[in-house]
């Protein structure tokens, strides 16, 4: 008897797949797209209404030729790859490279690998939705399209071996604008007093309250100490009084469970996971991990989602979880419903949520790596927490008044405080914050009418603060807010950048590199209208339609590339951008002169800056300061074969030693041993584990 051939993308999923599926069932694994457009040339006849030219990629032949033969013996094709346009995209390529005879095809989509889910799935296969595989591919050819028509230009106008994206110039535009506002700012100083007080004929602490302005409402600037210094001698002989106090009771409500964006800001305050670490920690957790006598299990739904809904019966056992483990206390007397979607997108229909409730981190711990665990721990923690009760908080506001007896001016003070007299969702999780939340002092029983001392007076000069670079949190946030990029394209975007060598990360923050400043320079100058944020996120709307409304995918392509190629014609005539060579430590060993930092088809390397007078050149390693703890060597940066940087002793391969971790140039003070950065903020010995916070800047 013929089985029922199921095609995933990973083999991973495949083993959660036929654990559920059983007998009849034969898996396999394409490992990713089989066919795509050609590296060497363009692939896309702009002549004929851009039809695409798809080849398979000589390292997919092996794979093609067993799904193949696969096919030929099965009794129907069941796709089974990921539920948005990529994963449509990828079933259709699956179906039109493999096809043999009448064997008959069907697309199974679901949000997550369980028994229930992947059974109804089976039952309500479907064709092909060729909507969503043209608004897929539409996206694949105006990203080649720009690729490869930027960069032959930034190869001549800027350096050989650069690139450029469609979405990722946006980004890098978005981000240098930013470090332009940073360094354009100037600084305004203003001042701040803080009074001191405390209630007369009690002895007790003393409590801080705020000069906010004049009680009849009147706002004041103080702008210099002149002016902070005569209104604190006018305040030291003041009377003060407590005016008016208000007090209410405010709740907090949980945030909703993950998508993909808030899910990667998250990761990255926590955890500094980067977008791209957390996806694929996401994609293990939602292909499925080997539990033991469970075998291999989904921990979470789909991990590409835009949508905060959750299925009814997801709240349901999560309402139940709560009530047993927590009291009905935690538990709100209705379900909350999250039916929030992000502007334009088009991708899965739920939240990122655990697929079982009562399979708690605690449970699994023992079978997931540390960062696998982290990242499963809050996304059941956010899950659990978005169905409890409302954290309730006591909020007081007191406003005192202080009178000065020769001017008659009477000046305001405010003071709050925040008291938690429920913590409801927040024992279990609160979300992270971009800025830290200051945290209010209690303040003492008072009255109004109260009379108050003053203990002191604390004037602190300011300065107005620049705008803050973006993060990768802020940067997903940003992107999402204005429409550019999908859940399955943030990721990308922000390792493409960093990759490329545009933007680099500085205690976390994305700062633009001289590279970076430069192409972006000469894209905006010639592409002023494509490198443009609202004209990115009318592109992504257009590619929605495609998806949704059956809008021509032929016509959003045309439209974009007319005027595109029209500018791309003028941008030849643009001046030669000049970088100026970076100057590295050392002088050449052949003729004295300096060296240089150069840039190849394979990657940095050091020349003598007498090129071509003298030839000499060397490999290029990033200098630590750090000496190797098995030889005491030189510890130097390097690049893997995949582009990724190490650090490794600089008498390889005479001695071996190597880290991924950033090293430290001082010794770990507990046991001599080598310090490295860890999670951005902190120094961790990797001989003692020992710990400690970096100091910034």
């Amino acid at each position: 008897m013929k089985s029922k051939l199921v095609i995933v993308e990973s083999p991973a999923k495949a083993r959660t797949l036929a654990r559920i599926l059983g007998e009849g069932y034969l898996l396999k694994a394409s490992l990713g797209h089989i066919r795509d457009l050609p590296r060497s040339r363009l692939g896309v006849d702009t002549e004929h209404g851009f039809t695409p030219k798809y080849v398979v990629p000589r390292d997919k032949a092996k794979a093609v030729r067993e799904l193949k033969q696969a096919v030929k013996g099965a009794a129907a094709v069941y796709l089974a790859t990921d539920p948005d346009r990529e994963g449509e995209a990828i079933a259709w390529h699956l179906a039109d490279v493999t096809r043999a005879g009448k064997t008959p095809y069907r697309r199974v989509v679901f949000h997550e690998i369980t028994e229930s889910a992947i059974k109804r799935a089976f039952k309500y296969s479907r064709p092909i939705d060729m909507q969503l595989v043209n608004a897929q591919q539409a996206r694949r050819i105006l990203d080649r399209l720009v690729g490869y028509k930027l960069s032959p230009l930034l190869w001549r106008k800027v350096r050989r071996g650069l690139s450029a994206g469609r979405v990722q110039s946006v980004a890098l535009r978005i981000i240098v604008d930013r470090e332009r506002e940073v360094e354009q700012f100037i600084p305004q100083e203003y001042w701040t007093i803080e009074a001191k007080l405390t209630k007369r004929d009690i002895e007790r602490s003393p409590f801080s309250a705020l000069l906010v302005g004049l009680t009849d409402g009147t706002k004041l600037d103080i702008d210099s100490q002149e002016e902070a210094g005569a209104i604190k001698n006018e305040l030291e002989s003041a009377g003060y009084g407590v005016a008016r106090i208000k007090t209410k009771k405010v709740n907090r409500q949980p945030a909703p469970p993950f998508i993909t964006s808030t899910l990667q800001q998250e990761a990255w305050r926590r955890f500094r996971f980067t977008a791209k670490q957390t996806m694929a920690l996401a994609q293990q957790l939602y292909e499925g991990l080997p539990l033991g006598s469970e075998g291999s299990v989904g921990l979470i739904t789909y991990m590409r989602t835009d949508s905060t809904h959750v299925a009814r019966s997801a709240v349901a056992e999560t309402r139940q979880f709560i009530a047993k483990e927590h009291g009905p206390q935690f538990l709100p007397p209705n379900a909350r419903s999250f039916a929030g979607r992000v502007k334009g997108a088009q991708e899965a229909h739920e939240a990122i949520r655990p697929t079982k409730i009562w399979r708690q981190p605690s449970g699994v711990r023992q079978f997931l790596n540390a960062n696998q665990l982290r990242l499963y721990q809050i996304i059941w923690q956010r899950m659990v927490a978005s169905q409890m009760a409302a954290a309730i908080f006591e909020n007081t506001a007191v406003d005192i008044e202080a009178r000065c007896p020769a001017s008659k001016t009477r000046y305001l003070f405010r003071s709050s405080s925040s008291v938690s007299i429920f913590p409801g969702f927040m024992i279990l999780y609160s979300e992270s914050k971009d800025k830290e939340e200051k945290k209010s002092a209690l303040l003492p029983l008072l009255e109004k009418g109260d009379i108050l001392e003053l203990v002191g007076l604390l004037p602190e000069q300011h300065f107005t603060q620049p705008p803050l670079r973006f993060t990768e949190a802020t940067l997903i946030k940003a992107l999402e807010q204005w429409g550019i990029g999908r859940p399955s394209t943030y990721a990308p975007i922000l390792s493409t950048i960093q990759e490329r060598e545009y933007v680099t990360k500085d205690n976390g923050n994305l700062r633009p590199t001289e590279l970076g400043i430069a192409v972006n320079g000469l894209l905006v100058r010639c592409f002023p209208d494509i490198i443009n944020v609202e004209f990115t996120a009318r592109m992504e709307d257009e590619l929605d339609k495609v998806a949704s409304d059956n809008m021509d995918w032929v016509q959003v392509v045309s439209n974009f590339y007319t005027p595109f190629d029209s500018d791309l014609e003028k941008a030849q005539q643009v001046d030669r951008v000049d970088l100026k060579e970076e100057v590295v430590e050392g002088l050449c060993p052949d003729c004295g002169r300096p060296l240089v930092l150069k840039h190849g088809r394979f990657g940095k390397f050091v020349a003598c800056s007498g090129y071509p007078d003298c030839k000499y050149t060397a490999s290029y390693r990033i200098k630590t300061g750090a000496r190797c703890p098995e030889c005491g060597a030189e510890l130097v940066g390097k690049k893997s074969k995949k582009g990724r940087t190490f650090y490794g002793c600089n008498r390889y391969p005479e001695c071996k030693f190597a880290t991924n971790y950033r090293p430290l140039a001082r010794l770990c003070p507990k046991c001599d041993g080598l310090l490295t950065v860890y999670r951005g903020k902190w120094a961790q010995c990797l001989k003692c584990k020992h710990k400690e916070k970096l100091e910034q800047g």
